[in-house]
Formats: C-alpha cells, sequence, structure tokens
C-alpha cells in the first residue's frame, strides 16, 4: 500500500507544479472582493492558488503515509522520479511540448532505477 501512497503523492505533486505555474500574484491583486461571485475571472485567477494548497497538502499527506513503510531515501528517490517523469510526459501530452528519443531513453532510464530500489528495499 505504501508504494501506492507514494505514486499518489507523485501526482499530487505534479497537479501542484502546474499549479505553481498557473499562480499570478499580479492578478490576485486585481480581484475586487466585494464583487468576486459576479465574475468568472475572478474564479479563474483564484483556482490556481486553491490547488496549489489541496495538492500541496495531500502530497504531503501521501508521501508521509508512504515513509512509514519505504525508507526515506527509497522513497524520496522514486517520489522524484515519478514526478519529473509524470510532468514531463504532461507538458509533452497537455501543453504540446517538444520531444525526442533521448528523453524517454532517459525517462526509461529513471524507471529502471526506480524498479531496482523498489526490489532492493
Amino acid at each position: 500500500m505504501a508504494w501506492i501512497y507514494l505514486v499518489i503523492a507523485s501526482l499530487f505533486e505534479i497537479c501542484w507544479t502546474f499549479c505553481l505555474k498557473f499562480m499570478s500574484v499580479q492578478k490576485l491583486r486585481t480581484i475586487s472582493w466585494g464583487a468576486f461571485f459576479s465574475r468568472r475571472e475572478h474564479w479563474e485567477i483564484l483556482l490556481p492558488f486553491a490547488g496549489y494548497v489541496v495538492f500541496g497538502v495531500g502530497n504531503i499527506i501521501f508521501f508521509s503515509m508512504s515513509m512509514k513503510q519505504i525508507s526515506a531515501t527509497t522513497a524520496l528517490a522514486a517520489w522524484m522520479g515519478l514526478t519529473l517523469i509524470g510532468t514531463r510526459l504532461a507538458e509533452i501530452y497537455f501543453f504540446k511540448q517538444p520531444s525526442n528519443l533521448y528523453q524517454f531513453l532517459y525517462m526509461g532510464l529513471i524507471l529502471v532505477g526506480i524498479i531496482g530500489l523498489k526490489q532492493t528495499d
């Protein structure tokens, strides 16, 4: 179950990363809180901030649950590797970032390392 928690924590971290990417403190300052519910733009500005908090807290909860049964070094390496791969795949799929064969090769090597760490833990 700890490895499932680790994967969930990685998914939360990926979402947290993209919330961070879309946050804008400048736009947050432009919200007129008196008329917050009447304008759709206000929700679009506030949503990344809400996601930042929710996904950040979820990440911490699930990562800490996974570390109860997985050693800290193995959990951290696997969590970071899964997060890196997931973030890159999301950039390729959702944001149409260019990619090449070498990137997939190196992501495969990261996966091999994660599997190796899991097998030896």
